[in-house]
């Protein structure tokens, strides 16, 4: 959903709508108000040209300023990590993934082989927008959704309650001959970057899925999918 215009945007954030990110005209500077509220509810304003925010809103009539609702309630981290581990099942990392067709693709498999839900990033990460409902299927509104200012510090977190972070990249232990453990974290990179360098480190486990053809890489969502059912394989979906 899309809300343009000083007025507007400020009652979206003075109501606690589901806020994705403020844009705002290069030419332009946000109010005072706009600026106070994001920070309050830690909500990115990017810059961008004008003619963007005219072509999201669909007119000229912006006062240069747009706001990018999402069409779900984000969860709570903490409640995320808390069902995963009581239902002894997994919840996706999106690591930086931006494409939406991506991202809905991942987040309709999660939904299916019976994950609890997803954790991202809220910077440089893919919007929960309209592509990406239709792309999962709607099952953006069956699974539990978080996004939080560190991906580290977050399963950090995790951890600490009980859990595991298990990153599939290359150069990891083959899939084929890793059991999972139960109440885990499966974290998935994107395809420019790869898992980062800082989820690698308190990772647990790093797995990789063996190539045979003369393409030596997977879109996110196909390996997102193999390593959720070979996953399936060692834990029995929650009842």
């Amino acid at each position: 959903m899309i809300v343009y215009g000083k007025n507007p945007v400020i009652e979206a954030l003075r109501a606690g709508r589901s806020v994705e990110k403020v844009l705002v005209a290069h030419d332009s500077h946000p109010p005072y108000q706009v600026l106070k509220l994001c920070k309050e509810r830690s909500i990115k304003i990017q810059k961008v040209p004008r003619q963007r925010i005219e072509e999201l809103a669909g007119t000229k009539k912006t006062q240069g300023i747009l706001a990018i609702l999402s069409p779900i309630e984000y969860a709570d981290a903490y409640t995320l990590f808390k069902k995963t581990i009581e239902k002894n099942s997994f919840f996706l990392v999106l690591d930086h993934i931006t494409d939406p067709q991506n991202v809905g693709n991942l987040l309709r498999s999660c939904e299916v082989l019976g994950g609890v839900g997803a954790l991202m990033p809220k910077d440089r990460s893919c919007p929960i927008n309209e592509t990406v409902v239709k792309a999962s299927a709607g099952a953006v509104f069956y699974l539990m959704l978080a996004k939080v200012s560190s991906l580290s510090k977050s399963l950090k977190s995790f951890k600490e309650m009980g859990g595991w972070v298990v990153v599939v990249e290359r150069g990891g232990k083959d899939i084929r001959e890793f059991e999972f453990p139960k109440g885990c974290a499966l974290v998935l990179g994107s395809e420019g970057e790869g898992v980062s360098k800082s989820l690698l480190e308190i990772a647990d486990f790093v797995v990789s899925i063996p190539m045979f053809g003369k393409i030596n890489s997977l879109n996110v969502s196909s390996a997102g999918v193999i390593a959720m059912w070979q996953l399936r394989l060692f834990q029995k979906p929650p009842i």
